[in-house]
């Protein structure tokens, strides 16, 4: 009997050990897309979780989006792009000073309207620039 007992001890292990590996970190799925919180007709990845809306920034609004298995050195994945695209995004060109050579970093425009994506590690920031409104008087009506 007390042969069996450490069998039994070695099969559980191997059981859990089956199970934390298929539980590990796995590549985002490119399939479903919600709009994002600051322009709901940019595409975000549905598994794409976001704690808060950031709007503490003056020129920017701009939500932080988790989505683990994100690399900065490998840029925004081709099927996001693809994504944005089918949703009617344009990507705009980058100017030749930008030192961006990853394509971490994307300006994205629809009807006048612009989004700049930024992809880091198991993250991405959707920024939209806020409208600057200035309001002008008319020295006439004085």
């Amino acid at each position: 009997m007390k042969r069996t007992q450490p069998l039994w001890i070695l099969v559980i292990l191997c059981i859990v050990g089956v199970m934390l590996a298929g539980c590990g970190a796995k590549e985002p799925a490119w399939d479903t897309f919600n709009g994002a919180l600051n322009e709901k007709d940019f595409p975000v990845p549905k598994e794409a979780s976001s704690p808060d809306r950031t709007t503490t920034n003056v020129a920017m609004d701009y939500v932080r989006y988790s989505l683990p298995g994100l690399k900065e050195k490998k840029g925004v994945p081709d099927p996001y792009l693809e994504a944005i695209k089918a949703w009617g995004w344009e990507e705009q060109e980058q100017n030749a000073n930008d030192s961006d050579d990853s394509g971490s970093s994307r300006v994205f425009q629809k009807e006048g309207l612009i989004v700049h994506l930024t992809v880091h590690d198991d993250y991405f920031i959707v920024m939209i620039p806020k409208e600057k409104k200035v309001t002008t008087k008319s020295l006439k009506n004085r």
